[in-house]
């Protein structure tokens, strides 16, 4: 577990909510989400995320295509990461529990409970969403 949270079984299975791509640390992003969050996403019901909302992302370092040279693609996995919508038990978190696995054996990421705070700093910039900076890709 990373942060008393497990890792979700079956996450090679969901579906796609969006994707996000960051610039300041060249890795791109696939978030997915369990059946709650998928749900919530394609009624526009995100603000807040229901509870039981989870959100996982799949982070790689990014590549240039060797036969596409303007194409980026994934390359090393560097980790995965879990937001969980439960404002009773995350409520010192704006209602989430974050947890985070690096690399490609997944190892559980934060020594101890301060982990959460580290996630959580970086989130209070989406205060105004729910604390989660993805938005649903829009599908037609």
């Amino acid at each position: 577990t990373a942060n008393n949270i497990k890792h979700p079984t079956g996450l090679k299975n969901w579906r796609v909510i969006n994707t996000s791509f960051r610039t300041d640390n060249d890795t791109q992003r696939v978030i997915l989400g369990n059946n709650i969050a998928i749900t919530a996403s394609r009624k526009g019901q995100t603000n807040p995320w229901p509870e039981g909302t989870i959100l996982a992302k799949l982070v790689w370092k990014n590549s240039q295509h060797p036969q596409w040279s303007e194409a980026i693609v994934p390359d090393e996995f560097v980790h995965s990461e879990i937001m969980i919508r439960d404002t009773h038990k995350y409520k010192s978190t704006g209602g989430w529990g974050f947890a985070r696995w690096k690399g490609m054996s997944q190892q559980p990421h934060g020594e101890d409970k301060s982990f959460e705070q580290e996630c959580f700093s970086c989130h209070t910039h989406a205060k105004d969403s729910n604390f989660v900076f993805t938005k649903p890709a829009r599908i037609p």
